[in-house]
């Protein structure tokens, strides 16, 4: 009998595995190799967009507060302290730190980098953040002290400095070429891009103690299997969040490696066109979520490496409410509320549905698996699906002109929960003038909630935000504009000798810094 292609890739993978184990070639024990699936584009942190431009932006440009910590707060970076005065004024000290060419880091490089990004000739996505801030004014008291003065109680003010700092260019310097990076205070400098490999070298001067490796290479390969070959072959260290939780256990079974599993807040959902005709019924997605058996597919795609997520906080978040509405799995109910919505099944248990839906993925082989398990759940309740596979880039413009019903996706580095302004103030609707207008690609509006979020991100006090928030999560949790399935663990695969490396919830690779080869 003829046997499965996905199968027949399995059954010969331990072979593959144990080949790959006796290629001679390995990385020197002064290189770390960290293998990704995709590269990244621009990790200017003026310009940065894909998940991967923002974790090469931390290694080479260092931010004066970041969230890279296992409970999500603020941590200092190249900030001593932010603190605010008053309501409206903000004072913040910088360490002593240099730049990768040895120069200070001073408070005319944070005002520099911060007028960079704001002025529209940049053309920076970052000039959203300070527009929301009201920051009116930036006084430099000395190289290391400035003050900051709003319009406006904005509480999200500290995590809103987790944005690398650029060195300010010398007077009458020439403008940066073409794909030229600024200068920055990070872990590394991008010495060469030749492809998709990237090698970055250790900056001598790095505030936190220069790295342990002396070159950093980030090497792109698309394929899961290959990835993990190289891994076994040793012409990679390590590589977070590549390795398809179906092909772990291999990763497992080999004595040269080993799987590091850490909490996530990475946030994965299925996206709902809240303006589709079907769905802007909130009972038909009400009864979608009741359709899918997320506890199943955790158990069998990821194999058991997840939380059921109730919303965008992850449980351990200080402002996550627990006291949500909850969709464990219900088919019954789900036909029920589609039989409510005017959806009757035409034939019974027969092949005919009750109405067809387009749902858009991208080509990443695991999401396209989960896709499929997700339209054959959706068909158990007479819900067709069109399922349509695209490479990123084509599916990501898809979802931000609309053009779906459906769609999964993650988002990554959850922290402060002002971020719920992004993904659901009806202001931050991608339009056909502006498709980067803000986060909200299902198209949900509710008044309410934008009295909700405008209120969470001035109130100052934690307490009465952490209510505010709790009542946000509430109101989404029952018109599921987004329908929460996981928070998908974090997960590394790396050579036995790899040392110090740390994963954190927002699954950045800052701790590259302090990682190296026995």
């Amino acid at each position: 009998m003829a046997q499965a292609k996905g199968s027949k890739r399995l059954y010969c993978l331990p072979v593959c595995l144990w080949l790959a184990s006796c290629n001679p070639a390995r990385v020197p024990s002064d290189e770390l190799v960290v293998l990704t699936e995709a590269p990244p584009l621009n990790p200017d942190p003026r310009f940065a967009i894909s998940s991967y431009d923002f974790k090469v932006a931390r290694l080479l440009f260092a931010p004066l507060v970041s969230v890279d910590d296992q409970s999500v707060e603020p941590k200092m970076e190249l900030a001593a302290s932010v603190r605010p005065v008053d309501e409206l004024h903000w004072e913040i000290v910088l360490k002593p730190a240099r730049f990768s060419d040895g120069r200070a880091v001073t408070a005319a490089d944070v005002v520099f980098t911060i007028e960079t990004m704001r002025d529209p000739k940049t053309g920076s996505r970052m000039r959203q953040r300070f527009l929301d801030d009201g920051l009116t004014d930036m006084i430099i008291v000395d190289d290391l002290h400035l003050q900051f003065t709003l319009s406006h109680p904005h509480a999200p003010f500290v995590t809103d400095l987790d944005f690398g700092i650029l060195a300010r260019p010398p007077e009458g310097a020439p403008p940066l070429g073409r794909g030229e990076l600024p200068i920055g205070a990070g872990a590394f400098v991008l010495v060469s891009r030749d492809g998709e490999i990237w090698k970055l070298r250790a900056n001598p001067f790095y505030f936190d103690g220069a790295p342990r490796v002396r070159m950093l290479t980030l090497k792109t390969i698309r394929d899961d299997n290959s990835r993990l070959l190289a891994l076994v072959g040793g012409s990679g260290d390590l590589t977070q969040n590549t390795i398809s939780p179906l092909l772990l256990d291999a990763v497992s079974a080999q004595p040269r490696l080993r799987v590091e599993t850490a909490r996530s807040s990475v946030y994965t959902y299925l996206g709902v066109n809240c303006e589709d005709p079907i769905l802007k019924d909130v009972r038909v997605r009400r009864a979608i979520a009741y359709a899918i058996d997320r506890q199943q597919i955790v158990k069998t795609k990821l194999r058991g490496r997840a939380l059921l997520a109730t919303g965008m906080l992850p449980t351990f978040h200080w402002a996550y409410a627990r006291d949500v509405e909850r969709y464990d799995f219900d088919p019954a109910k789900a036909r029920a509320l589609l039989d409510e919505a005017g959806y009757p099944d035409p034939d019974g248990d027969g092949p005919l549905p009750r109405f067809t839906l387009v749902y858009k993925t991208s080509n990443n082989r695991f999401r396209v698996a989960v896709a499929q398990v997700i339209s054959s759940m959706l068909a158990e309740v007479g819900i067709a699906v069109d399922l349509r596979v695209n490479e990123f880039a084509t599916f990501f413009a898809d979802v931000k002109k609309g053009n779906f019903q459906l769609f999964g996706m993650q988002i990554p580095e959850i922290s402060e929960p002002d971020l719920y302004t992004n993904f659901f103030a009806s202001s931050r609707i991608p339009t056909r003038e502006n498709l980067d207008a803000g986060g909200n690609r299902m198209r949900y509006s509710r008044p309410e909630i934008d009295r909700l979020l405008d209120a969470g991100r001035r109130e100052m006090d934690r307490d009465r935000r952490r209510d505010i928030y709790g009542t946000v999560q509430k109101v989404l949790a029952r018109d599921v504009p987004a329908i929460s399935l996981w928070h998908e663990d974090n997960v590394a695969a790396m050579r036995q000798e790899v040392t110090g490396f740390e994963m954190f919830p927002t699954a950045q690779l800052s701790s590259l810094a302090h990682t190296y080869k026995r």
